[in-house]
């Protein structure tokens, strides 16, 4: 197993049969999470790059059995943030000194292109970089963002295989989700996606086919994070992912993409209490702190037990600088772009 893993640190190459042997050996996790972490440091440094994220609305028309901001849940509370609150939450972050914001949203039509074309404009006289998450658009509409400004876009597939997609997108087409990603990178934007681990009938053979799949299209960002059940969704009653398995998929991303930008999810944190400075210690080199007012965050919850949903933007920004410069990293000054 050992030289499995050396030979990745090596190649940045694995076959699917040795990404599923890795993935369903236990003997070797710790081995795995140190040679992630010595390809993290030989390959994009000690400096974490932190981005601020913006969740602007909670709003959603997709239906997925996981989410907890799903279109059927009738017991969230929606909202909508304004172009001006959204743009003074940016303000906010570039003074705390975050190089980069990400808007994030449900898939919606609330906000037409026009408008979050303008918000983008005026995000940028910032001078930060932006981060959209805000879910499938055609083409054009992709373009048209690209062109007033955003740099990155994450679209998280969770899944590449088509019978666990089907079953957890109601309404929804992989080949479409797939498509996306190929325009945005046609466009130019660093682009971001990613996995949920631990998703019900989800095998290590999936999770090897969608490793590969990030190879293939040399995703620029990779998230990855447990599938954690929410009491609010038709999956409520299922196990769910666990903590140690989420970060040997992270790890695994890092030794295959090793000049990626891999957060260190808030989910893993929900898991455990020293999650994210785990992760960051196992191949991780970003971290998403919130940076919304209190008001939204406990209405954005696709997973019960987020942290952080009482805390203010100025304390969570210096309590995870306190926690990076514990471990012995430094907090990066520039915006983060992959260098390859």
């Amino acid at each position: 197993m050992k030289n499995l893993i050396n030979k990745a640190v090596k190649t940045n190459r694995l076959s699917h049969s040795e990404i599923v042997e890795i993935l369903k050996d236990e003997t070797c996790n710790e081995y795995l999470f140190k040679a992630a972490d010595y390809v993290r440091k030989c390959r994009v440094g000690d400096a974490v790059h932190l981005r601020g994220l913006i969740e602007f609305t909670n709003v959603c028309g997709q239906n997925c059995l996981y989410c907890g901001i799903r279109r059927d849940n009738s017991l969230v509370e929606r909202y909508i943030m304004t172009p001006e609150e959204i743009f003074e939450t940016a303000k906010r972050a570039a003074g705390l000194g975050y190089k980069t914001v990400v808007l994030q949203s449900g898939e919606t039509q609330t906000y037409s292109i026009d408008t979050l074309c303008e918000i983008i404009k005026k995000i940028k006289t910032l001078d930060i970089a932006v981060t959209l998450s805000i879910g499938e658009k055609n083409e054009d509409e992709y373009r048209a963002l690209k062109d007033a400004g955003a740099d990155r876009y994450l679209l998280r597939i969770e899944t590449t295989s088509h019978k666990v997609y089907r079953e957890l997108h109601p309404e929804m087409s992989l080949m479409k989700r797939k498509a996306c990603l190929h325009f945005l990178k046609k466009l130019g934007y660093e682009v971001g996606t990613g996995d949920l681990i631990g998703l019900p009938h989800q095998k290590d053979e999936h999770i090897a086919d969608d490793l590969l799949f990030f190879q293939e299209i040399d995703a620029d960002m990779i998230g990855l994070g447990p599938f954690i059940p929410n009491s609010q969704t038709p999956l409520k009653d299922e196990i769910g992912g666990t903590f140690e398995k989420a970060l040997k998929v992270m790890a695994l991303a890092r030794l295959l993409l090793p000049s990626a930008n891999i957060p260190a999810t808030t989910a893993m944190e929900t898991l455990n209490p020293n999650g994210r400075l785990i992760a960051l210690q196992s191949g991780a080199n970003v971290v998403m702190p919130n940076v919304n007012d209190t008001t939204y965050r406990s209405k954005y919850q696709l997973y019960p037990g987020k942290i952080c949903l009482d805390d203010g933007a100025e304390k969570c920004r210096k309590c995870i600088e306190a926690k990076i410069l514990s471990i012995g990293r430094t907090i990066a000054t520039t915006k983060g772009f992959r260098t390859k």
